[in-house]
C-alpha cells in the first residue's frame, strides 16, 4: 500500500539549485529536466526529495526515482503534480512512497490499482521478486 496518498509535509523544500548552491536544507524538489544524480553525494542528510510531474506524460520523474533509490536514498520520495491513479503502481515500483497530486485521490481506488498487479516480470527499484523467479528460482 502507499504509505502517504495526498501526502503534505512542513518541511521547507528548496529548489535543486538552491540546495547545491548554499543550504543546508534536508528538503530538495527535481523538476523535469533536473539531473537527480547531483544529490547523490547529499543523499545522507536528506529526509525528502520531491520530484515535480507538471505534466502526467513526461516520464522523467520516472528516472529521477530510480537514480536516488538505487543510490541509496531511503528518505521520503514524494511525487507531486499531474499525479494519475493509472501511475500508481508504476511510481510505486521506481521507488515513491508519496503522493501529492494536484487533484487528491481517493484511497480506495489507489488500493485497488496498486493491488491489480501483484506480480511482475522485471526488477524495478522496488526490490520485487519477479514472477519468474518465484516460479523457476
Amino acid at each position: 500500500m502507499v504509505d502517504q496518498l495526498n501526502h503534505t509535509t512542513d518541511t521547507p523544500i528548496v529548489s535543486m539549485d538552491e540546495f547545491l548552491s548554499e543550504s543546508n536544507a534536508i528538503a530538495v524538489r527535481i523538476e523535469p529536466g533536473e539531473d537527480a544524480r547531483l544529490l547523490l553525494p547529499h543523499l545522507d542528510r536528506l529526509t525528502l526529495v520531491e520530484v515535480a510531474f507538471p505534466k502526467f506524460r513526461d516520464g522523467r520523474g520516472f528516472s529521477s526515482a530510480r537514480i536516488l533509490r538505487e543510490a541509496g536514498f531511503t528518505g521520503t520520495l514524494r511525487a507531486q503534480g499531474d499525479v494519475l491513479i493509472d501511475q500508481l503502481s508504476h511510481m510505486k515500483r521506481c521507488g515513491f512512497d508519496a503522493f501529492a497530486p494536484d487533484v487528491p485521490l481517493n484511497p480506495d481506488h489507489a488500493a485497488t490499482a496498486l493491488a491489480t498487479w501483484p506480480e511482475y516480470y522485471q526488477t524495478a527499484a522496488d526490490k520485487a521478486v519477479p514472477i519468474w523467479k518465484l516460479r523457476h528460482g
